[in-house]
């Protein structure tokens, strides 16, 4: 059915969309509760009233959501055992020695957060204490170290668990049995890889536009002091990319040792293993600093003490995903596809168009909506154009969860970190569109597919 030319099906995204905005903004309710509305609203609006109990527990039939919940306790176990200090100091050892180094100190430390945490805003606050006054201490403006954490902060929203694999079930339900966890979380990896290297270009500039310092020597921590207190860290990325790395290229080496039903119940079990392994061992090694000690009480403290901040971003995911299999089920993608190719936009019209409408959904939405809302007609459209839908897919983080964490006035990553700067609105807004704008053309890039991800 289409009203004034356009689809049913896209007034019922502008309606979702209304309702979360005034809930966020109007009412100021937190975005979890939006989001969890969001879901009834939907089944409401679409009067598929046969679907409610059905998709409302659906999330819990996925490994994806017990992942992400997972990654999530891990990141905060990180945190609270102090595991993350000893690792930011080890990389001060390695790269505060160069011009500008505080600045890549903020980018590879968040970088290393951002696999395990899934969040920004997060990354900011576990990170950014420890870089922004270093960043300050060397000869940046306030304004920049806080731009510079927001940006690299941001791609714990691509390289970390969360919307990210919402995304891959929204992939997986449109090409069934085609692609595996594994593949696909590694590409989110690559992508973030090439957005690393973005932001390093960019800091090399600042660095010699503001005429930035490296960390004083006296400041900074001996390489082999830091080494031996760190190199326990190093090892968690490792524990978990190692297995990914197992499944996703070694797949007949695996089938011939497990058969083929052994291969997909090890391919389909592989990230809860490796998630749970990590939290073991990242419990283990920052055993010293477990309020209480080393013992199951202490320990149980410890995991209660990560409720807050892991029941909120659990579950807007838990309903995001929900409403993404309604919208699955009325068929949202094709009339939203039909609809958008109706413009006749080629492959490079469609990705300058996409980034910037999710740009701009970014002020008012966080990225689990939009992925929730517009993933499955943001993957089959770009498939309609030519586009690969896995790259489409493991890029659809970065011009989502990413770009809303930087674009005012949602924000949230950059207002963490002007906070911990204490820099102005307008001067750290205009520095951070320099940073939007080169993160929109590097995803641009990436979604034509002119950057290799390595992983099919």
């Amino acid at each position: 059915m289409y009203i004034m030319g356009i689809p049913q099906e896209v007034f019922y995204l502008i309606e979702l969309l209304i309702f979360i905005v005034i809930l966020f903004m109007v009412f100021k309710r937190p975005i979890y509760e939006a989001i969890a509305l969001g879901f009834p609203f939907t089944i409401i609006m679409t009067q598929r009233y046969d679907l409610f109990w059905e998709y409302l527990i659906y999330p819990t039939k996925s490994s994806l959501f017990y992942i992400i919940v997972t990654f999530l306790v891990l990141a905060h176990i990180l945190n609270l055992t102090k595991v993350v200090e000893k690792l930011i100091n080890l990389i001060i050892a390695i790269f505060g020695r160069f011009p500008g180094g505080a600045g890549y100190v903020s980018l590879f430390g968040s970088s290393a957060m951002a696999m395990m945490s899934g969040t920004g805003p997060g990354n900011v606050a576990a990170t950014g204490v420890f870089t922004i006054p270093a960043m300050i201490k060397t000869g940046y403006p306030r304004e920049l170290a806080a731009t510079t954490e927001m940006s690299c902060s941001t791609l714990g929203n691509q390289m970390g668990p969360g919307l990210n694999l919402v995304g891959f079930g929204i992939l997986a339900s449109l090409y069934p049995d085609k692609y595996s966890l594994s593949a696909f979380w590694l590409a989110l990896w690559v992508v973030g890889g090439w957005l690393i290297i973005q932001r390093m270009a960019f800091l090399y500039g600042f660095a010699k536009y503001y005429n930035i310092k490296p960390i004083p020597k006296e400041e900074r921590p001996g390489f082999s002091q830091s080494l031996k207190e760190g190199w326990k860290a190093l090892l968690i990325p490792i524990l978990i990319l190692l297995p990914l790395l197992i499944d996703s290229t070694m797949k007949p080496f695996v089938i011939s040792r497990l058969g083929e039903a052994g291969q997909q119940a090890f391919s389909g079990t592989l990230l809860m293993f490796v998630a749970g392994v990590a939290c073991v061992y990242a419990l283990y090694i920052g055993r010293d600093n477990i309020p209480g000690g080393f013992n199951a009480s202490s320990i149980a403290q410890l995991f209660k003490n990560t409720l807050k901040g892991v029941v909120p971003v659990s579950a807007t995911i838990y309903f995001a995903y929900a409403i993404s299999v309604v919208f699955k089920q009325i068929e949202m993608q094709d009339a939203v596809q039909q609809w958008f190719l109706s413009f006749g936009v080629g492959q490079l019209g469609w990705a300058i168009l996409v980034v910037l409408f999710t740009a701009f959904l970014g002020m008012i939405l966080p990225g689990s909506a939009q992925v929730a809302i517009l993933g499955g007609a943001i993957i089959s459209t770009g498939a309609a154009v030519g586009l690969d839908p896995f790259v489409v897919a493991a890029v659809m983080p970065a011009i989502t969860g990413c770009m809303e964490g930087m674009t005012p006035p949602m924000a949230l990553c950059m207002y963490a970190a002007m906070g911990i700067a204490k820099s102005g609105f307008k001067e750290t807004a205009k520095l951070a569109y320099i940073w939007i704008f080169g993160h929109m053309v590097m995803a641009v890039i990436l979604l034509l597919g002119l950057l290799p991800l390595f992983v099919h």
